[in-house]
Protein backbone atom coordinates (compact mmCIF):
# COMPACT_ATOMS: atom_id res chain seq x y z
CA UNK A 1 0.00 0.00 0.00
CA UNK A 2 1.36 3.40 -0.89
CA UNK A 3 1.82 6.60 1.08
CA UNK A 4 -0.19 9.68 0.13
CA UNK A 5 1.71 12.91 -0.06
CA UNK A 6 1.14 16.40 -1.33
CA UNK A 7 3.09 19.50 -2.21
CA UNK A 8 2.01 22.56 -0.20
CA UNK A 9 1.07 25.60 -2.25
CA UNK A 10 4.10 27.70 -3.02
CA UNK A 11 6.55 24.79 -2.76
CA UNK A 12 8.96 24.00 -5.55
CA UNK A 13 10.35 20.55 -6.24
CA UNK A 14 9.47 17.12 -4.98
CA UNK A 15 7.71 16.50 -1.68
CA UNK A 16 8.72 13.88 0.81
CA UNK A 17 6.28 11.36 2.27
CA UNK A 18 3.52 13.24 4.01
CA UNK A 19 -0.17 13.08 4.77
CA UNK A 20 -2.39 15.46 6.66
CA UNK A 21 -2.91 14.11 10.13
CA UNK A 22 -5.91 16.11 11.28
CA UNK A 23 -8.81 13.72 11.80
CA UNK A 24 -6.78 10.77 10.51
CA UNK A 25 -6.60 7.26 11.89
CA UNK A 26 -2.98 7.80 12.91
CA UNK A 27 -3.88 10.96 14.81
CA UNK A 28 -6.58 9.08 16.68
CA UNK A 29 -4.37 6.04 17.33
CA UNK A 30 -1.53 7.88 18.96
CA UNK A 31 -2.87 9.00 22.35
CA UNK A 32 -1.76 12.45 23.42
CA UNK A 33 -0.21 13.23 20.04
CA UNK A 34 -1.13 16.79 19.05
CA UNK A 35 -2.49 17.12 15.54
CA UNK A 36 -1.01 20.60 15.14
CA UNK A 37 2.43 19.35 16.15
CA UNK A 38 2.37 16.54 13.62
CA UNK A 39 1.09 18.70 10.82
CA UNK A 40 3.73 21.36 11.47
CA UNK A 41 6.40 18.66 11.52
CA UNK A 42 5.23 17.32 8.18
CA UNK A 43 5.07 20.75 6.60
CA UNK A 44 8.63 21.39 7.80
CA UNK A 45 9.92 18.17 6.25
CA UNK A 46 8.09 18.83 2.99
CA UNK A 47 9.42 22.38 2.80
CA UNK A 48 13.00 21.20 3.39
CA UNK A 49 12.71 18.48 0.75
CA UNK A 50 11.18 20.91 -1.72
CA UNK A 51 13.93 23.46 -1.13
CA UNK A 52 16.67 20.85 -1.68
CA UNK A 53 15.08 19.42 -4.78
CA UNK A 54 16.49 20.40 -8.14
CA UNK A 55 13.38 19.36 -10.02
CA UNK A 56 10.71 21.56 -11.51
CA UNK A 57 7.41 22.75 -10.13
CA UNK A 58 5.01 20.11 -8.90
CA UNK A 59 1.34 21.03 -9.06
CA UNK A 60 0.50 22.65 -5.67
CA UNK A 61 -1.92 20.75 -3.49
CA UNK A 62 -1.84 17.72 -5.79
CA UNK A 63 -2.21 14.42 -3.94
CA UNK A 64 0.04 11.73 -5.26
CA UNK A 65 -0.08 8.03 -4.44
CA UNK A 66 3.46 6.86 -4.05
CA UNK A 67 5.72 5.87 -1.23
CA UNK A 68 8.62 8.20 -0.55
CA UNK A 69 11.71 7.91 1.60
CA UNK A 70 15.48 8.17 1.34
CA UNK A 71 18.28 5.65 1.37
CA UNK A 72 21.78 6.15 2.62
CA UNK A 73 23.73 3.89 4.93
CA UNK A 74 27.11 3.86 6.62
CA UNK A 75 26.73 0.66 8.61
CA UNK A 76 26.92 -2.90 7.38
CA UNK A 77 23.94 -5.23 7.61
CA UNK A 78 25.82 -8.36 6.65
CA UNK A 79 26.75 -9.76 3.29
CA UNK A 80 23.99 -9.28 0.75
CA UNK A 81 23.54 -11.91 -1.91
CA UNK A 82 24.26 -10.29 -5.27
CA UNK A 83 23.38 -12.76 -8.01
CA UNK A 84 23.66 -11.29 -11.48
CA UNK A 85 20.35 -10.75 -13.22
CA UNK A 86 19.62 -12.43 -16.51
CA UNK A 87 16.12 -12.00 -17.92
CA UNK A 88 14.48 -15.25 -18.93
CA UNK A 89 14.64 -15.45 -22.69
CA UNK A 90 14.45 -12.36 -24.90
CA UNK A 91 14.10 -9.22 -22.80
CA UNK A 92 11.38 -8.04 -25.17
CA UNK A 93 9.22 -10.87 -23.82
CA UNK A 94 9.35 -9.50 -20.27
CA UNK A 95 6.45 -7.34 -19.12
CA UNK A 96 7.06 -3.63 -19.66
CA UNK A 97 6.24 -1.79 -16.44
CA UNK A 98 7.03 1.76 -17.56
CA UNK A 99 7.72 3.15 -21.01
CA UNK A 100 8.69 6.69 -21.93
CA UNK A 101 8.24 7.68 -25.57
CA UNK A 102 9.91 10.78 -26.97
CA UNK A 103 9.64 12.68 -23.68
CA UNK A 104 10.47 16.40 -23.51
CA UNK A 105 10.73 18.58 -20.40
CA UNK A 106 11.88 22.17 -19.95
CA UNK A 107 12.02 24.58 -17.04
CA UNK A 108 11.77 28.06 -18.46
CA UNK A 109 14.50 28.48 -21.04
CA UNK A 110 16.38 25.42 -19.80
CA UNK A 111 15.67 22.36 -21.92
CA UNK A 112 16.26 19.24 -19.82
CA UNK A 113 14.78 16.30 -21.74
CA UNK A 114 14.73 16.37 -25.51
CA UNK A 115 13.16 13.18 -26.78
CA UNK A 116 14.05 10.55 -24.17
CA UNK A 117 12.69 7.06 -24.96
CA UNK A 118 13.18 3.81 -23.02
CA UNK A 119 11.45 0.89 -21.28
CA UNK A 120 11.67 -0.55 -17.76
CA UNK A 121 10.75 -4.24 -17.66
CA UNK A 122 9.62 -6.57 -14.91
CA UNK A 123 12.51 -8.10 -12.98
CA UNK A 124 15.11 -5.59 -14.08
CA UNK A 125 17.74 -3.69 -12.10
CA UNK A 126 18.30 -0.61 -14.25
CA UNK A 127 20.76 2.23 -13.84
CA UNK A 128 20.21 5.65 -15.41
CA UNK A 129 23.60 7.30 -15.70
CA UNK A 130 25.18 10.31 -17.32
CA UNK A 131 26.89 13.60 -16.50
CA UNK A 132 25.40 15.97 -13.95
CA UNK A 133 22.56 18.12 -15.23
CA UNK A 134 21.48 15.84 -18.06
CA UNK A 135 17.99 15.11 -16.72
CA UNK A 136 18.45 11.86 -14.78
CA UNK A 137 16.41 12.92 -11.75
CA UNK A 138 13.87 14.62 -14.00
CA UNK A 139 13.30 11.33 -15.83
CA UNK A 140 12.81 9.56 -12.51
CA UNK A 141 10.19 12.06 -11.37
CA UNK A 142 8.34 11.86 -14.66
CA UNK A 143 8.23 8.07 -14.42
CA UNK A 144 6.92 8.34 -10.86
CA UNK A 145 4.25 10.82 -11.90
CA UNK A 146 5.63 13.71 -9.86
CA UNK A 147 6.31 15.74 -13.00
CA UNK A 148 4.33 15.79 -16.23
CA UNK A 149 6.23 15.84 -19.54
CA UNK A 150 5.81 18.88 -21.77
CA UNK A 151 5.65 16.57 -24.74
CA UNK A 152 5.77 12.82 -25.26
CA UNK A 153 4.03 9.90 -23.61
CA UNK A 154 4.44 7.82 -20.45
CA UNK A 155 2.86 4.37 -20.29
CA UNK A 156 2.29 2.33 -17.13
CA UNK A 157 1.83 -1.32 -18.06
CA UNK A 158 0.69 -0.21 -21.49
CA UNK A 159 -1.80 2.37 -20.21
CA UNK A 160 -1.06 5.99 -21.05
CA UNK A 161 -0.75 8.30 -18.05
CA UNK A 162 -2.20 11.75 -18.52
CA UNK A 163 -0.44 14.41 -16.44
CA UNK A 164 0.59 13.70 -12.86
CA UNK A 165 -0.10 10.62 -10.79
CA UNK A 166 -3.07 10.92 -8.46
CA UNK A 167 -4.59 9.12 -5.51
CA UNK A 168 -7.36 7.66 -7.70
CA UNK A 169 -4.98 6.47 -10.41
CA UNK A 170 -4.97 2.75 -11.12
CA UNK A 171 -2.75 2.44 -14.15
CA UNK A 172 -2.04 -1.25 -14.35
CA UNK A 173 -2.01 -1.53 -10.57
CA UNK A 174 1.73 -0.76 -10.46
CA UNK A 175 2.94 0.07 -6.96
CA UNK A 176 5.98 2.31 -6.81
CA UNK A 177 8.34 3.24 -4.01
CA UNK A 178 10.44 6.37 -4.52
CA UNK A 179 13.69 6.79 -2.62
CA UNK A 180 15.07 10.33 -2.38
CA UNK A 181 18.59 11.42 -1.54
CA UNK A 182 17.50 13.54 1.39
CA UNK A 183 16.54 12.40 4.86
CA UNK A 184 12.80 12.33 5.48
CA UNK A 185 12.26 10.89 8.96
CA UNK A 186 9.76 12.77 11.11
CA UNK A 187 11.76 14.04 14.08
CA UNK A 188 8.90 13.82 16.57
CA UNK A 189 7.82 10.30 15.61
CA UNK A 190 9.40 7.12 16.93
CA UNK A 191 11.05 4.62 14.62
CA UNK A 192 7.92 2.46 14.81
CA UNK A 193 5.72 5.39 13.84
CA UNK A 194 8.05 6.44 11.02
CA UNK A 195 8.30 2.97 9.49
CA UNK A 196 4.61 2.19 9.98
CA UNK A 197 3.40 5.64 8.94
CA UNK A 198 1.85 4.49 5.67
CA UNK A 199 -0.04 1.66 7.37
CA UNK A 200 -1.28 3.85 10.23
CA UNK A 201 -2.60 6.31 7.66
CA UNK A 202 -3.90 4.07 4.87
CA UNK A 203 -4.76 0.63 6.21
CA UNK A 204 -7.25 -1.04 8.51
CA UNK A 205 -4.60 -3.16 10.20
CA UNK A 206 -4.53 -3.29 13.98
CA UNK A 207 -1.78 -1.48 15.87
CA UNK A 208 -0.43 -4.86 16.96
CA UNK A 209 -0.15 -6.13 13.37
CA UNK A 210 1.47 -2.91 12.19
CA UNK A 211 4.03 -3.22 14.99
CA UNK A 212 4.82 -6.76 13.80
CA UNK A 213 5.27 -5.60 10.21
CA UNK A 214 7.51 -2.77 11.40
CA UNK A 215 9.73 -5.24 13.27
CA UNK A 216 9.93 -7.45 10.18
CA UNK A 217 10.89 -4.54 7.92
CA UNK A 218 13.54 -3.33 10.37
CA UNK A 219 14.96 -6.84 10.67
CA UNK A 220 15.22 -7.01 6.87
CA UNK A 221 17.69 -4.10 6.99
CA UNK A 222 19.57 -5.39 10.03
CA UNK A 223 17.93 -3.39 12.83
CA UNK A 224 16.22 -4.62 15.99
CA UNK A 225 15.04 -3.21 19.32
CA UNK A 226 14.95 0.36 18.00
CA UNK A 227 11.21 0.76 17.51
CA UNK A 228 10.64 3.23 20.35
CA UNK A 229 13.67 5.42 19.70
CA UNK A 230 13.39 8.87 18.17
CA UNK A 231 15.48 9.78 15.11
CA UNK A 232 17.67 11.97 17.34
CA UNK A 233 18.68 8.82 19.22
CA UNK A 234 19.92 7.05 16.08
CA UNK A 235 23.23 7.20 14.27
CA UNK A 236 23.30 8.44 10.70
CA UNK A 237 23.53 4.93 9.31
CA UNK A 238 20.65 3.71 11.44
CA UNK A 239 18.45 6.56 10.23
CA UNK A 240 19.12 5.54 6.67
CA UNK A 241 18.19 1.93 7.34
CA UNK A 242 14.98 3.03 9.02
CA UNK A 243 14.16 4.96 5.86
CA UNK A 244 14.69 1.88 3.71
CA UNK A 245 12.51 -0.18 6.05
CA UNK A 246 9.76 2.40 5.57
CA UNK A 247 10.14 2.12 1.79
CA UNK A 248 9.54 -1.64 1.70
CA UNK A 249 6.80 -2.09 4.31
CA UNK A 250 3.37 -2.99 2.92
CA UNK A 251 -0.13 -4.03 3.93
CA UNK A 252 -0.22 -7.83 4.16
CA UNK A 253 -3.99 -8.21 3.92
CA UNK A 254 -5.39 -10.12 0.90
CA UNK A 255 -5.81 -7.86 -2.10
CA UNK A 256 -2.91 -5.57 -1.15
CA UNK A 257 0.31 -6.08 -3.07
CA UNK A 258 3.84 -5.09 -2.14
CA UNK A 259 5.78 -2.40 -3.96
CA UNK A 260 6.80 -3.80 -7.35
CA UNK A 261 9.14 -1.03 -8.47
CA UNK A 262 11.49 1.07 -6.36
CA UNK A 263 13.21 4.14 -7.77
CA UNK A 264 16.40 5.41 -6.13
CA UNK A 265 17.66 8.94 -6.78
CA UNK A 266 21.44 9.12 -6.23
CA UNK A 267 21.38 6.73 -3.23
CA UNK A 268 25.16 6.85 -2.67
CA UNK A 269 25.76 10.55 -3.26
CA UNK A 270 28.15 12.00 -0.70
CA UNK A 271 29.05 8.66 0.89
CA UNK A 272 32.52 7.23 1.34
CA UNK A 273 33.41 4.07 -0.65
CA UNK A 274 32.65 1.65 2.20
CA UNK A 275 29.31 3.27 3.04
CA UNK A 276 28.47 3.23 -0.67
CA UNK A 277 29.11 -0.51 -0.80
CA UNK A 278 26.73 -1.03 2.13
CA UNK A 279 24.00 0.93 0.36
CA UNK A 280 24.57 -0.88 -2.92
CA UNK A 281 24.25 -4.24 -1.18
CA UNK A 282 21.09 -3.07 0.58
CA UNK A 283 19.59 -2.16 -2.78
CA UNK A 284 20.42 -5.64 -4.07
CA UNK A 285 19.16 -7.35 -0.93
CA UNK A 286 15.55 -6.14 -1.22
CA UNK A 287 15.33 -7.15 -4.89
CA UNK A 288 13.62 -10.47 -5.49
CA UNK A 289 16.92 -11.99 -6.67
CA UNK A 290 18.63 -10.99 -3.41
CA UNK A 291 18.36 -11.85 0.27
CA UNK A 292 17.89 -9.44 3.13
CA UNK A 293 19.80 -9.23 6.42
CA UNK A 294 17.83 -12.22 7.75
CA UNK A 295 18.54 -14.30 4.68
CA UNK A 296 14.98 -14.02 3.40
CA UNK A 297 14.32 -13.47 -0.32
CA UNK A 298 13.78 -9.87 -1.37
CA UNK A 299 10.31 -8.73 -2.38
CA UNK A 300 10.89 -5.89 -4.87
CA UNK A 301 10.50 -7.15 -8.44
CA UNK A 302 12.29 -4.28 -10.20
CA UNK A 303 14.22 -1.13 -9.43
CA UNK A 304 15.74 1.89 -11.14
CA UNK A 305 18.81 3.70 -9.81
CA UNK A 306 19.79 7.19 -10.93
CA UNK A 307 23.51 7.60 -10.31
CA UNK A 308 26.82 8.83 -11.63
CA UNK A 309 28.88 6.79 -9.15
CA UNK A 310 30.96 4.06 -10.79
CA UNK A 311 30.72 1.67 -7.84
CA UNK A 312 26.92 1.89 -7.85
CA UNK A 313 26.83 1.30 -11.59
CA UNK A 314 28.95 -1.83 -11.31
CA UNK A 315 27.50 -3.31 -8.11
CA UNK A 316 23.83 -2.38 -8.07
CA UNK A 317 22.49 -2.54 -11.64
CA UNK A 318 22.38 -4.99 -14.53
CA UNK A 319 21.31 -2.78 -17.42
CA UNK A 320 22.34 0.81 -18.11
CA UNK A 321 20.59 3.71 -19.81
CA UNK A 322 23.06 6.50 -20.63
CA UNK A 323 21.38 9.90 -20.67
CA UNK A 324 23.10 12.84 -22.35
CA UNK A 325 21.71 16.14 -23.61
CA UNK A 326 18.19 15.01 -22.80
CA UNK A 327 18.23 11.73 -24.71
CA UNK A 328 19.16 8.10 -24.13
CA UNK A 329 22.29 7.87 -26.27
CA UNK A 330 23.37 4.36 -25.26
CA UNK A 331 21.97 1.36 -23.43
CA UNK A 332 23.33 -2.07 -22.67
CA UNK A 333 24.29 -4.61 -20.00
CA UNK A 334 26.50 -3.38 -17.16
CA UNK A 335 29.22 -5.76 -18.35
CA UNK A 336 29.54 -3.68 -21.52
CA UNK A 337 30.07 -0.44 -19.60
CA UNK A 338 33.81 -1.13 -19.27
CA UNK A 339 34.24 -2.63 -22.73
CA UNK A 340 32.11 -0.44 -24.98
CA UNK A 341 34.02 1.54 -27.58
CA UNK A 342 31.22 4.10 -27.86
CA UNK A 343 33.11 7.41 -27.33
CA UNK A 344 30.65 8.90 -24.83
CA UNK A 345 30.57 5.71 -22.74
CA UNK A 346 34.33 5.35 -22.87
CA UNK A 347 34.86 8.95 -21.73
CA UNK A 348 32.43 8.57 -18.82
CA UNK A 349 33.85 5.21 -17.72
CA UNK A 350 37.45 6.48 -17.86
CA UNK A 351 36.76 9.93 -16.41
CA UNK A 352 38.56 11.48 -19.35
CA UNK A 353 38.43 15.18 -20.24
CA UNK A 354 38.61 14.26 -23.91
CA UNK A 355 35.39 13.28 -25.64
CA UNK A 356 31.89 14.45 -26.50
CA UNK A 357 30.97 15.39 -22.90
CA UNK A 358 31.96 19.00 -22.22
CA UNK A 359 31.85 21.03 -19.00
Amino acid sequence: MNTMFAVPRGSVGVATAVSTISGSSFGRRRAGFGHCRVRCEMERVVAEAATRSSGGNVEPGKWIEIQSTQLHSSENVGDAARPSFNPAGDEDDAEVLIECRNVYKSFGEKHILQGASFKIRDGEAVGIIGPSGTGKSTVLRIMAGLLAPDKGEVYIRGIKREGLASDDEDLGGLRIGLVFQSAALFDSLTVRENVGFMLYEHSNLSDERIAELVRESLAAVGLKDVEERLPSELSGGMKKRVALARAIISDDKPGHSEQELVMYDEPTAGLDPIASTVVEDLIRSVHRNGRDAQGKPGTISSYVVVTHQHSTIRRAVDRILFLHEGKVVWEGPTAEFDTSMEPIVRQFADGSLLGPIRY
